[in-house]
């Protein structure tokens, strides 16, 4: 039994043995399951939220495509009318007719450009919206007052070294 005592190999299993022990009763396992389970929770979140905001911007997307798609419908439209004036007027008209053509050419053009600029304007808006939506969404999840705390902190302790 004593040469069991000055066995190094013996102590080490026990000493093994009294650190999982201690482990076990005091839950570590546990504990690191459940953190891993919320930070899994967490990003199946945050996943679903981004998922959500790309079916909206792509919701919104088409539907300027399809603002886009009318106004270009309209335009056509628009030229097709100017098309059967000129030929109503006919010879007496050539010159005025064109004149109008031209000019509603250049309306038409302009309601084109104007849609797109504004669709573009729009859909840019959305997705700085979403964009800062997320984000802050990102930050306030991430961002505990322990975490605030220490930036604070760090922040302070480098302010000299910055202010030479």
């Amino acid at each position: 039994m004593m040469e069991l005592l000055r066995d190094p190999e013996f102590w080490v299993a026990v000493g093994t043995a009294l650190f999982l022990a201690i482990l076990i009763w005091k839950r570590v396992p546990q504990m690191t399951a459940d953190s891993l389970d919320s930070r899994a929770t967490s990003i199946a979140r945050e996943i679903e939220e981004a998922q959500r905001l790309r079916s909206e911007a792509e919701a919104l997307l088409a539907q300027y495509r399809q603002k886009q798609a009318a106004a270009e419908t309209e335009a056509q439209s628009i030229l097709a009318e100017a098309r059967a004036e000129a030929e109503r007027f006919g010879q007496e008209a050539r010159a005025a007719a064109a004149a109008q053509i031209v000019r509603r050419a250049k309306q038409a053009e302009e309601k084109i450009a104007q849609a797109e600029a504004h669709a573009l304007a729009d859909i840019r808006a959305a997705a700085a919206d979403a964009a800062v939506t997320a984000a802050e969404k990102l930050i306030a999840a991430r961002l505990d007052a322990k975490s605030a705390a220490e930036l604070v902190k760090r922040s302070l302790e480098e302010m000299p070294s910055r202010l030479q």
